[in-house]
C-alpha cells in the first residue's frame, strides 16, 4: 500500500479560511462595477421614461390637438370650416327662406297621404311690410307637348289659395294641397308683386 493510501481524497483542497489569510482594511477602497446612470443609458426608452421625473398633470384641452404636425394641419382646417360656413350662413347662402315685400318667409311640404301639407312661416323685417291677401297658386311641372307648346291648365293639377298677412310680426300658415309631386311649382302673389318658386316636399 502506498504512502497517500491513507489520505483523504480532499485533503489537498483548503476548506476553510486560513489563519494568515489578511483581513480588508475598513479604510480599503471598494470598486463597485454596478452603475445605474451608465445603465440607464443603454436600457431602452420606455424604461428610461419610467425613471424620469413625472411631472405633475395639468388639463390642456388644445395641447393634443396640436401635438405633432398633421394635428396642427388638422386643426385649423377645421377651424377654417367653421368660419367659412359661419361667414357663408351670415351673408344669407344657406338661407332659403323667400322676401315678399318685407316679409320674410319660410316654407315647407311634407307628402301625407296624398295630400302635400305645406306651412307657411311668416316673419315682418320691418313695420312697413305688406299685410293683406296673398294669393297662392301650385302645380306640378309639365313637360312641354310633343308640338314644343306650352300645356294647357287642364293638362296639369293646379291647386288655388288665399292667405292674409296681417300686421302681426310673425305669423304660421298651414294648408293641405289634394295632390303631391317630388316637386312643386308655387307662386305667391301680392297686389304689387310676384314671388315664384319650387319646392321639394320632404
Amino acid at each position: 500500500m502506498t504512502d497517500g493510501a491513507g489520505q483523504r481524497p480532499n485533503s489537498k483542497y483548503r476548506l476553510s479560511k486560513p489563519d494568515d489569510m489578511p483581513t480588508p482594511s475598513s479604510d480599503e477602497g471598494l470598486n463597485f462595477r454596478y452603475n445605474r446612470e451608465h445603465r440607464l443609458e443603454k436600457a431602452p426608452q420606455s424604461v428610461q421614461n419610467l425613471y424620469k421625473e413625472q411631472k405633475p398633470f395639468r388639463f390642456n384641452l388644445l395641447g393634443p390637438l396640436v401635438a405633432d404636425r398633421p394635428r396642427k394641419m388638422l386643426f385649423f382646417v377645421i377651424i377654417f370650416l367653421c368660419v367659412l360656413i359661419f361667414a357663408l350662413s351670415k351673408f344669407g347662402f344657406f338661407d332659403t327662406s323667400y322676401i315678399l315685400e318685407g316679409n320674410k318667409l319660410d316654407i315647407t311640404g311634407t307628402d301625407f297621404e296624398g295630400t302635400t301639407i305645406v306651412t307657411v312661416r311668416k316673419n315682418a323685417k320691418n313695420d312697413s311690410a305688406y299685410s293683406g291677401a296673398v294669393d297662392v297658386a301650385i302645380s306640378v311641372p309639365m313637360p312641354l307637348n310633343s308640338d314644343g307648346s306650352p300645356p294647357t291648365e287642364g293638362d296639369y293639377p293646379i291647386f288655388y289659395h288665399r292667405l292674409f298677412f296681417t300686421l302681426a310680426k310673425e305669423e304660421q300658415y298651414r294648408f293641405a294641397v289634394p295632390f303631391t309631386s317630388p316637386e312643386l311649382l308655387m307662386v305667391f302673389q301680392t297686389e304689387k308683386s310676384t314671388l315664384q318658386f319650387k319646392l321639394q316636399p320632404e
